[in-house]
């Protein structure tokens, strides 16, 4: 029934005709009016376009952009996408499509990267966390649409682009040039090993396998570690998202009841929303879990990062995350390809907003890179007018980064996963120390 709306709404617009729509009831006139004003104005601009613009234009060009512009008023999530890029959106759930391996949204009228997938060309590239794109080789991104850029930023494997980037706060720094070198993404989103005494456990995206291949990992790491299994890490830092059914079953495996996460809308005549619970079992057996998270942490993450936070599941190390608290639902439009419509927002299970605010650490660990990421994404939020979130320490005055945060090591590997990192090992040691005691009542 979405489907023949949209179509229906879409026709409607191209002829300048009512003809396409039932007679309303009185009441339903009176509402709808300006709305059929509106709509007629637009088919009479569009008629103007495409009989008196200066140059030849076509009609599906101008219909996709319009369209485009509707709906990237709304928000940077919501867009339009034609067959092909509807199609390859639907293959990247799946767990292999073709480009830089980026995950990324529109924000003033450029590109801002989310987060680099892991092991792809863009996180080889050193692509960071808030980084915007202002050029594609040499052409300004400014006035294209987001699928636009997206479709420039694909091609042929092994061919480069040149990306040119603006990096944190400091509007006059020399913006950066950054060749990649295109490759087919094959994302391999569970990757795990042994840290002594403790599981580790790498989760860098959500697609159709991620509970499926981090449960397969959960049960190697117990029969290679044995009983002195102390604790898990499960490490969600740089993770864009991606599929909310993956999202819950992955929090669902550690948690044995109760609330994972709710979506609701703030339309006046929305229903109360939907709930998702957690059934019996837990895939640790109840054994203590540190969770890593930072800046790059976004969306599908930020719901499992949340959930076991707010069960005292788990214990947050890091910093705050991106903050993409909405729900994209992604609707086929036939052969027209199909939309992407931000439908909801998600909402922990003690009733917080994920959006702006993003989900803060029990802990808070900083390393290097992480401070990029936090300082690139504060000065985004800044032009925007956004309320921050209190992520970081004020610098004083004269300082561009806080003051560094005591660190168990010293080592500051540029890359989660890649080794021992700061972050990484302030959760290893907060899962070996020894419960403190608690206080009889």
């Amino acid at each position: 029934m979405r489907n023949f709306l949209l179509g229906g709404v879409c026709a409607f617009a191209l002829m300048g005709s009512v003809g396409l729509f039932a007679a309303p009831n009185k009441v339903g006139a009176l509402q709808n009016s300006d709305t059929y004003k509106q709509l007629n104005l637009f088919g009479e601009i569009f008629e103007r376009v495409r009989n008196d613009y200066y140059k030849e234009t076509k009609d599906e060009q101008l219909m996709e952009n319009a369209i485009n512009g509707m709906l990237s008023s709304l928000d940077p999530y919501s867009i339009y996408m034609p067959p092909r890029s509807f199609q390859e959106a639907r293959v990247q759930t799946r767990g292999e499509f073709g480009g830089l391996g980026l995950e990324v949204t529109m924000e003033s009228g450029l590109v801002k990267v989310v987060s680099p997938i892991d092991d792809t060309p863009a996180q080889r590239a050193g692509l960071l966390p808030g980084d915007l794109i202002t050029h594609l080789d040499g052409e300004p991104v400014l006035g294209k649409t987001l699928q636009e850029a997206i479709e420039k930023m694909r091609g042929t494997p092994n061919s480069k682009i040149v990306l040119t980037i603006r990096r944190g706060s400091d509007a006059s720094a020399k913006p950066l040039d950054v060749s990649v070198i295109r490759a087919v993404i094959k994302t391999r989103v569970v990757r795990s090993r042994r840290e002594g005494d403790v599981a580790y456990l790498r989760v860098s995206s959500f697609n159709e396998h991620t509970t499926q291949d981090m449960n397969a990992a959960i049960e190697k790491l117990k029969t290679e570690i044995g009983p002195e299994l102390k604790g898990y890490v499960i490490d969600l830092r740089d993770n864009p998202g991606g599929l909310l059914d993956q999202a819950i079953s992955v929090a669902d495996a550690f948690l044995n009841q109760g609330e994972i996460v709710s979506t609701r809308s703030l339309r006046s005549n929305a229903d109360e929303g939907q709930r998702y619970n957690a059934k019996r079992g837990d895939v640790t057996d109840g054994k203590p879990i540190a969770v890593l998270i930072n800046g790059g942490s976004a969306s599908a993450s930020e719901i499992v990062a949340g959930a076991l936070q707010d069960h005292r599941r788990a214990v947050l190390v890091g910093n705050t995350t991106f903050g993409k608290g909405l729900v994209q639902t992604m609707i086929p439009l036939g052969e027209f390809g199909g939309m992407k419509l931000t439908t909801a927002g998600y909402f922990t299970p003690s009733g917080r907003s994920i959006d702006k605010t993003g989900i803060t650490p029990d802990v808070e660990v900083w390393s290097d890179r992480d401070r990029q990421i936090a300082a690139a994404l504060k000065a985004r939020r800044e032009l925007n007018g956004q309320r921050e979130a209190d992520e970081e320490p004020a610098a004083k005055p004269g300082e561009t980064a806080p003051a560094p945060a005591p660190a168990p090591a010293p080592n500051t590997s540029a890359k989660p996963g890649e080794g021992p990192d700061v972050v990484l090992q302030s959760a290893l040691e907060l899962l070996r120390s020894p419960p403190k005691p608690t206080a009889k009542k």
